[in-house]
């Protein structure tokens, strides 16, 4: 596909360099007639008129450069800080991107533990071929690898997770071909105890007086529009009663009248 894009990038720069000087051009720059006769001067410069121009040749370069994708690196994710219970076991999740495969047999995994921004970093697992616990005598055995590189995934678990434990965990991967290096920076905190749980008796007593308001309100305007509905009909009923009565009595004077 990219061979294929330049091949038609490089077409459009020649053709485009070479269609002003489609035709050959005179000593005063005016085309020749047909009928004359090109002298060893007029085919020097048509041949010449043949040639890119270097301006427009260099546009056609930087355009050219300025369409290749810059490189990429390695996305690496990773949780910026860990909350720990004491005691208990923590995963320090690692996961990349990369535009390959891995290769077990070139791609490579380093994790470091740093006390301190100030302090130097100390490897306690790798991957070459094969999983290595280094076995920090910081970790022992309490280190293990949880992941599977060839779901992009270098996660490490610590067991047992203790207060000297605190500090900034960083995960390296290199993935051949890809030239570029990733890296995780995770920093872990360690809890003495659960952070107590939000107490929300407040928040669903308001709820529940706001809900119950609301709903009284909607009852009592609907039974003032009920009210409201049943006055109106018996006033129109009324209205129909008195009609019919008074068209009743005017039928029954004009009877009366010629007697």
């Amino acid at each position: 596909m990219l061979y294929v894009s330049l091949k038609y990038i490089c077409a459009f720069f020649f053709l485009a360099s070479n269609h002003s000087s489609l035709v050959a051009l005179g000593p005063s720059n005016h085309p020749l007639p047909h009928p004359t006769r090109l002298t060893s001067q007029s085919l020097k410069m048509h041949r010449d008129a043949w040639l890119p121009r270097p301006a427009f040749s260099l546009t056609g370069l930087s355009l050219f450069f300025s369409l290749v994708p810059p490189g990429r690196s390695m996305e690496v994710t990773v949780p910026t800080t860990l909350n720990v219970l004491n005691g208990s076991n923590a995963r320090l999740p690692c996961t990349f991107n990369s535009c390959y495969t891995v290769n077990h047999k070139q791609f490579s995994l380093n994790w470091t533990y740093q006390e301190c921004s100030n302090c130097s970093e100390e490897m306690f697992l790798q991957f070459r071929m094969k999983i290595i616990n280094l076995k920090l005598e910081r970790f022992r055995d309490r280190v293990e690898f949880s992941g599977n590189p060839s779901k992009y995934d270098v996660s490490v678990t610590l067991r047992n997770v203790q207060l000297e434990d605190v500090g900034t965990y960083n995960c390296y991967i290199m993935n051949p071909p890809d030239r570029h290096r990733g890296h995780g920076r995770i920093q872990l905190q360690v809890l003495m105890e659960e952070p107590p749980e939000r107490d929300s008796t407040v928040a669903v007593i308001v709820g529940a007086s706001v809900g119950g308001f609301l709903a009284v309100v909607i009852l009592v305007l609907m039974v003032v529009k009920c009210v409201r509905r049943k006055k109106e009909q018996k006033l129109s009923t009324d209205d129909l009663k008195t009609d019919e009565e008074g068209k009743t009595d005017g039928e029954g004077n004009a009877d009366d009248g010629p007697k």
